[in-house]
């Protein structure tokens, strides 16, 4: 008997944060324990509060069945009064908040709801890779727009072609930015949404894994300049280092809102009721992400003297717990150079998770990108390891 993966399975590349997984254990064969800074895993435990949670949570609804495809009531009024108390943004739990298994189900299935054989999904490059597998499985066609220094790594969007404006139905943007550390102004989300309603683009804003995780202004939703054709995902993976809790909540135009839910009524059967509980004591929480920022403010600025040290021109990062670094050549053989034995470091090659542009144009060749996971003492162990290595590197 024959067994073959689909079309579309077969046409991906290997997950790139499997092959930098791959990287990792591959040293720990060799009796060497890296230093990982290559996946955007947390390594800090979720708040005790939170797991302390899950036992009364367990007996509350040990005979509640299924949860809500759409999340319970009481999880969306949480979410309603997050967005409120963060970014004074008034949603309807009802009908403009719904509950998701975490971000990366919620923006690989989106496209599904909206798009159909042929359309155009515009996507930023780099970016989060469900973005353009989501839009392939759905049998849409990725348009892939670079981020660059040049533009502080936002979608130069009026240089984006008429005639793929015209095709398009989904624009996905990410600020705080996967890798960049970007954030977005309200002047530029002002332009952003003008020129998406001119062509009638429904903005999917995947802006709530690293809002909270910033270090100066408080970045924005895009929800506090407009509603109309935008949604927005959220996640509390980061938030409260809960990757392995899978939940979250989309949000924004009600219309949108309502297509998804039927399409995720068809996917899956909803958050567990548990993991609902403990993600409401985790978002009404402040202090523990107040003191998570922080944390990662000092880890990164351990890192970026010592890449300083070495030569490299550092650019701080705005938000998020990633440095994305230029390098010099190739930024797969930089990577390698870091896996040698005497330095064990991990980091993630910049092109490998960039998709070609226009002409050809990877934007993440000559990045790597540096994700704040390991420890704060991993961190300080990583920056000697670096400054001692500057010869073994260059």
């Amino acid at each position: 008997m024959e067994i073959k993966p689909s079309n579309v399975l077969q046409s991906l590349p290997p997950y790139a944060f499997k092959e930098v997984d791959d990287a990792a254990a591959a040293l720990k064969a060799q009796g060497i324990t890296p230093i990982d800074f290559g996946v955007g895993d947390p390594s800090e435990s979720t708040p005790e509060f939170v797991q302390e949670s899950l036992a009364p949570a367990a007996k509350k609804h040990a005979r509640t069945g299924y949860p809500s495809y759409i999340g319970s009531c009481e999880f969306r009024e949480i979410c309603s009064k997050y967005m409120d108390d963060n970014f004074n943004v008034d949603l309807d739990p009802e009908t403009e908040i719904c509950s998701n298994i975490g971000s990366k189900e919620a923006i690989f299935n989106f496209p599904n709801a909206f798009i159909n054989p042929g359309d155009t999904v515009i996507i930023p490059s780099p970016g989060y890779p469900p973005m353009k597998t989501g839009t392939l499985f759905a049998g849409g066609v990725p348009y892939f727009v670079p981020l660059l220094s040049e533009n502080d790594f936002l979608i130069d969007y009026e240089l984006i072609p008429e005639e793929v404006a015209e095709k398009a139905k989904i624009m996905w943007i990410n600020y705080p930015n996967s890798p960049t550390g970007a954030s977005a102004t309200r002047e530029y989300y002002e332009g952003l949404v003008a020129w998406a309603h001119s062509h009638n683009i429904i903005i999917a804003a995947d802006e709530g894994c690293y809002i909270d995780i910033y270090f100066g202004e408080k970045p924005i939703s895009i929800l506090e300049v407009s509603r109309e054709g935008i949604v927005v995902f959220y996640s509390l993976s980061k938030r409260n280092n809960m990757t392995g809790y899978r939940v979250g909540f989309v949000a924004g135009d009600e219309e949108i809102i309502s297509i998804y839910k039927k399409l995720k009524t068809n996917i899956d059967s909803g958050t567990p009721n548990v993991i609902q509980e403990a993600a409401m004591i985790a978002l009404s929480d402040v202090q523990y992400v107040g003191k998570m920022r922080d944390l990662y403010k000092k880890k990164g600025e351990i890192l970026m003297e010592a890449l300083g040290a070495i030569g490299l021109e550092v650019r701080k990062p705005r938000a998020t717990f990633y440095i994305w670094q230029k390098v010099p050549g190739s930024d797969v053989e930089f990577a390698k150079k870091l896996l040698d034995p005497e330095i064990g470091i991990v980091v993630m090659p910049g092109s490998l998770i960039s998709d070609e542009c226009e002409e050809g144009v990877n934007p993440g060749a000559g990045y790597v990108r540096f994700a704040l996971m390991p420890t704060l003492e991993e961190v300080e162990k990583a920056a000697r390891r670096l400054v001692l290595s500057r010869d073994r590197i260059f």
